[in-house]
Parts: C-alpha cells; structure tokens; sequence
C-alpha cells in the first residue's frame, strides 16, 4: 500500500470545492496527452496528468448537449426531422441519418450519446427553444454552473475545434450527466436500431468497454476529431468504488480504451491508503 506524505491544498469556491488528490510516485504507464482520475467515494484524485489546460473536447460536447436539452423538458416523443440545416450544420461529418428521416427526440438523443450521431446531435439543438444558438448559450451557461471555468462551447456536437474543456472541468461534467438516468442509459447501451427509411437501421455504441461483461459503466462518451485526438469519458464502478477517467488526446485508435483498462488494474491491485496518512499532489 502507498503511503502519502500530508499537505494542504487549496479550496475552489464553496459550491464547487476541490477534491483531495492523491498522486503516487508511480502510476500505470498512459499514452494519453491528459489524464484525470476521480475516486468520487473518497474524493480523492488518484491520477492527474495536464488536467487543468483546456483542450477541444470533440464529441464528449454531447455530454452538454444533453444535459441542456433533458433540461429544458421538451417532450421526449416529439418527433423532429432531419433537415438540410443538419446537414450543413455538420457538414464535415458522415452519417447514416438521410435527409427526411423523422425520429423523436428520445431516439435523436439516444443516437448522439451511443454512436457519435452529429446530425442527431444537431437536430436537438435545433429544436432547443430559441434554436441552436441558445442551446448553445445554455451550455456555456450550464458549464458556468459546474464551475467548470475553463470550458466553452461553440457548437452542440463537437465538430468545432473551439469547444474546449481541462481534464478536471470534464470530470464535472461527467458527474452531472451521470445524474440524469435518460443518459445514463443512452450513453451506455451496446447499440441501437431506428427505423429509417421503412427499414431498422442499427447503430453501435463508439466505446467497445459497453460490450465488455466485466465493466460496469455508469456513463460515458467518446470523441474524435483530428485537433483533439481520440478522447473518453466516463463514470464506472470499481470494487464498489465510483470512479471517473478522463482521457484527452490518446496517442491511437485504441489506446484511450487500453488506457482505462490500465487504471482500472492499476486501482484494483494498488488500494488507496487510508486518511491517517494525509495527501499528496
């Protein structure tokens, strides 16, 4: 077991208090550029590496976007088409929702949170009251809300390299989104079928860790694009510990998956020391 040498750290505002951190001399060897690791049961950070620089985001922006969206308590069963402005909205994008497909906003979230869908994802921002441009104003409201200082939000899907977020704001947001079953179980399912077309078109969750028997994963959200490098958030249970890892720009197409299956060893073969031996950065 570890043994930490005790210091003080600073307290944040009252509303949005510090966690603990504790950092060993060592740790699991990591290939993503940002890491940050929460122990939520014991509010302790575990692990942090450039946690507090803010960096584009990509699609863990729909982590945002939803909150904004169950927020505003819009009928889950309103049907809402898939129009050109979805399409030029996310033009730099592929997707399999054509033009003219009507799902409801339960299916749309559904698809933005499992499989990454931008158009999706744009659709319920358009039909957010006031348009996309105040679902917009309502994330970085939101995220002013959390205390996450160092984030901003220019669009709802992460297509936008200037939406930006450090690793610790991240974990704020994940921890607010946990809060919301719909994303919960959204995020988390290992895919998804939608009619389209008059035929079920089925969708796939971006994090294979869904599909693995031995995770139990509370919330989560992939992103990708080529200014943020492959990304991954989410909130897990560990031996009976809620955990949250935030990993930026993994050096990979699978590392940022290896990289939570290495904190996750990490943490069960290596148990935190009690709080007789303090804290330590």
């Amino acid at each position: 077991m570890f043994a930490f040498a005790a210091i003080s750290l600073p307290v944040a505002a009252a509303t949005h208090a510090r966690p603990r951190t504790h950092v060993p001399s060592s740790g699991p060897q990591l290939k993503s550029s940002t890491v940050y690791v929460l122990d939520e049961t014991r509010g302790e950070v575990v692990l942090s590496r450039q946690a507090d620089s803010a960096l584009p985001i990509a699609s863990i922006t729909k982590l945002m976007t939803a909150i904004v969206v169950l927020e505003a308590g819009q009928p889950l069963d309103e049907k809402i088409p898939i129009t050109d402005q979805d399409r030029t909205g996310t033009r730099s994008s592929a997707s399999r929702l054509e033009i003219g497909t009507v799902l409801s906003r339960a299916d749309l979230l559904h698809l933005a949170l499992m499989s990454s869908e931008n158009r999706a994802a744009h659709a319920i921002a358009r039909a957010y009251p006031g348009g996309v441009a105040a679902c917009v104003a309502a994330m970085n409201a939101k995220a002013e809300a959390l205390g996450m200082s160092s984030a901003r939000f220019a669009d709802p899907t992460g297509l936008d390299s200037t939406n930006v977020a450090s690793g610790q704001d991240l974990a704020k947001l994940v921890q607010a989104a946990a809060k919301f079953p719909a994303i919960q179980q959204y995020s988390t399912d290992a895919s998804y079928s939608v009619p389209i077309r008059r035929r079920m078109v089925e969708f796939r969750n971006t994090d294979s860790l869904v599909r693995a028997h031995d995770w139990n994963i509370v919330v989560q959200k992939t992103g990708y694009i080529s200014e943020a490098g492959r990304c991954l958030v989410m909130k897990a249970i560990f031996q009976g510990r809620s955990v949250v890892i935030v990993l930026l720009d993994s050096n990979g197409k699978y590392t940022r998956v290896a990289d939570a299956r290495r904190i996750r060893k990490w943490m069960e073969s290596h148990p935190i020391a009690d709080d007789s031996h303090g804290i330590a950065r």
